[in-house]
C-alpha cells in the first residue's frame, strides 16, 4: 500500500472517542459510513449527528464509476464531511476488465477526485463487485487491481480494495492488513469479523437519526481510513453512541433475514449475465445469457451483496444478479412493457420503492421527479 502522509490535516480533524477496539466490544461499530448519489444531498449537520450520536469517525464518498460517470454529490459530500470534522476518503466503482482499462479508470478517478476536492493522503479505494470483474479470472482481477492502485498513487492518494466476503481471495487476492470487506451476517454482535483487514462493512441498511434512508456502515479494524491519526474530538454523548450501535446491530439482525418478494417483470439484459442454480455467486452456472436476452422474472431478493431475480424455466428456476445490493439494475435495460403503481394514502417514495425492489431515487427519476416531490393518492408511478 502507498502510505502518503503529506497534507493530512486536510483529511479532517476528528477520530471520535479513543480508537480502542474495546469500545462497544460486543457490537459491531459504526466507525465509517460510505455515501453516494443514492443517498442524495447530505448536509454538514447530518455528518455532525453521525459523529456525535453514533461514533462515526470517517466517511468514504463515491467519486466516480467506470470511465465516464462522476458522482454529482462528491464535491458537496467532501466539503460537508470535512466541515463536520470527520476523516474523508473516496471510492471508485470499477468497471475495468483489462489492465489498460484499469489504468484509464484510475486516471479518470484521480482527476475527478482532485476536481471534487478529495485531499492528498486520503484513501481512494477501488470498489470491485461488477459483472465485468465477475467474468474475469482471479489472476486477471489481481493484475487489474494492482494496476489501478499503482496509478492512483500518482495522484497522491492511498489505495485499497473494497469487495464482498465471498469474492475476497476467490475472485481476487486480499492480503492481510489490506482490504475493505463487505459481509452482512445475520448476527453482527459478538464477533470481530475480518479483523486482519482494514475495514468490515457489516450493514447496508443502517439508520441515522436525522438522515433519511439506509446507509452502508463499516467497522474499522485499523487506522488506515483515519490516516493513522488520533484526535481529541469526542462524541457529545458516549452513552448514546453505545446505545445507537447496539440498536443498529439489532436492526441488522432483522434486516439481514432477506425474503423473496413477488416481481412479475420482463427485462432485457444490457450485458452478458450468468444464470445460476441459486441466488449466490457460488452456485453452479446453468448458462451465460448474452446481452439483449429477454428475461421474465417472478421473484426478487437482496442478499449476498447483490439484487437477484428468479426466472421460471421449463424445469425449475434460474437465478441471475441484476446488480449490487443497493437495488440498482446495473445489468438490465428498462422493462419491455411498463408497469404502474397507483399511490395510496400513507405511501411514500421509500415504501413504494422498497415494495417493488427499487431505490427511491431510481423510482423518482424514472417518473420525472425527485424524492422531495410530493405524491398524492391516485397518482400513477412507473415501477419498472
Amino acid at each position: 500500500m502507498h502510505q502518503i502522509k503529506s497534507k493530512l490535516l486536510l483529511t479532517g480533524a476528528a477520530v471520535i472517542v479513543a480508537f480502542s477496539f474495546g469500545l462497544n466490544a460486543n457490537a459491531a461499530r459504526m466507525d465509517m459510513v460510505d455515501v453516494s448519489n443514492n443517498n442524495g444531498y447530505m448536509s454538514t449537520a447530518e455528518y455532525v449527528s453521525m459523529r456525535n450520536e453514533f461514533g462515526v469517525k470517517a466517511v468514504t464518498v463515491k467519486i466516480s464509476e467506470g470511465g465516464t460517470y462522476k458522482d454529482p454529490y462528491a464535491a458537496s459530500n467532501i466539503a460537508n464531511v470535512q466541515a463536520a470534522g470527520l476523516y474523508i476518503n473516496g471510492y471508485h466503482f470499477a468497471r475495468y476488465a483489462t489492465k489498460a482499462q484499469a489504468i484509464a479508470e484510475a486516471d479518470f478517478a484521480g482527476q475527478t477526485a482532485k476536481a471534487a476536492g478529495l485531499p492528498v493522503g486520503a484513501v481512494l479505494a477501488t470498489d470491485v463487485e461488477s459483472q465485468e470483474a465477475n467474468n474475469q479470472t482471479k489472476t486477471t482481477n489481481d493484475r487489474n487491481n494492482t494496476a489501478f492502485m499503482q496509478e492512483i498513487a500518482k495522484f497522491g492518494y492511498r489505495s485499497d480494495i473494497y469487495t464482498s466476503g465471498s469474492w475476497a481471495n476467490n475472485k481476487m487476492t486480499i492480503k492481510g492488513k489490506t482490504g475493505w470487506i463487505a459481509s452482512y451476517p445475520y448476527v453482527a454482535t459478538g464477533k470481530n469479523w475480518y479483523s486482519t483487514n482494514h475495514a468490515w462493512q457489516w450493514s447496508s441498511t443502517a439508520k441515522f437519526r436525522i438522515s433519511y434512508g439506509g446507509f452502508d456502515v463499516s467497522q474499522l479494524n485499523s487506522t488506515y481510513y483515519t490516516a493513522d491519526q488520533k484526535s481529541s474530538v469526542k462524541p457529545t454523548d458516549p452513552s448514546a453512541v453505545h446505545q445507537n450501535n447496539q440498536t443498529a446491530n439489532k436492526h441488522q439482525q432483522a434486516n439481514s433475514s432477506a425474503k423473496w418478494v413477488k416481481e412479475s417483470k420482463t427485462y432485457t439484459l444490457k450485458t452478458a449475465v450468468k444464470l445460476r442454480t441459486g441466488a449466490s455467486t457460488s452456485s453452479s452456472v446453468i448458462t451465460t445469457l448474452p446481452a439483449e436476452t429477454t428475461v421474465k422474472t417472478d421473484q426478487a431478493i437482496i442478499q449476498g451483496g447483490y439484487r437477484w431475480v428468479r426466472q421460471p424455466r421449463f424445469s425449475g428456476y434460474g437465478y441471475l444478479a441484476t446488480g449490487p445490493a443497493n437495488n440498482t439494475l446495473e445489468y438490465v435495460k428498462i422493462s419491455v412493457s411498463n408497469t404502474y403503481y397507483t399511490v395510496k394514502s400513507g405511501d411514500s417514495w421509500w415504501s413504494i420503492a422498497q415494495r417493488n425492489g427499487l431505490s427511491m431515487y431510481s423510482l423518482a427519476h424514472q417518473n420525472g421527479k425527485s424524492i422531495y416531490s410530493t405524491i398524492y393518492p391516485g397518482n400513477k408511478l412507473q415501477i419498472n
